[in-house]
């Protein structure tokens, strides 16, 4: 075989193997994608029922309550002009508070977000960038109406 063939057999080659390898990932991580929303998109309903999601914005002051198991705990998320409750059960992270940023992932039920894993952020003016907007806005409407 010539070595313009041997060249262009290995460059085949090895784009097969690449493109195998993002195929492989792909396959294996497909159940741990989780696409982002905010309390507005929830509410108009682009959150699909039982779906994998993450749901971010700020933990409702007043919100939280404990149930009286001990470990499973109810609070409101919003990103200031609408509110989704969630349900999460275990241990909360130590920065989790009312009135910080917060990332839950998990599903929706009805009306409601059952969490499995909660992030909590650590500066209390985090807001995931898609809320930015919508909380400028929302502010700057309030504003306007005092």
């Amino acid at each position: 075989m010539k070595p313009k063939h041997q060249r262009l057999t290995l460059a085949v080659l090895a784009i097969i193997a690449v493109a195998a390898a993002v195929l492989l990932a792909m396959w294996g991580l497909r159940d741990r994608a989780a696409y982002f929303f905010t309390p507005a998109e929830v509410a108009i309903g682009k959150a699909q029922q039982g779906a994998a999601i993450r749901l971010g914005g700020m933990v409702k002051k007043g919100s939280i309550r404990q149930r009286s198991d001990g470990v499973t705990i109810d609070f409101i998320v919003t990103d200031g002009s609408h509110d989704v409750p969630v349900v999460y059960r275990g241990i909360t992270p130590d920065l989790f508070k009312e009135g910080s940023g917060v990332v839950a992932e998990g599903r929706m039920r009805g009306k409601t977000f059952v969490a499995d894993t909660i992030l909590a952020k650590h500066d209390e003016r985090y807001m995931p960038p898609q809320m930015g907007n919508e909380v400028a806005e929302h502010a700057a409407v309030k504003t306007v109406q005092q």
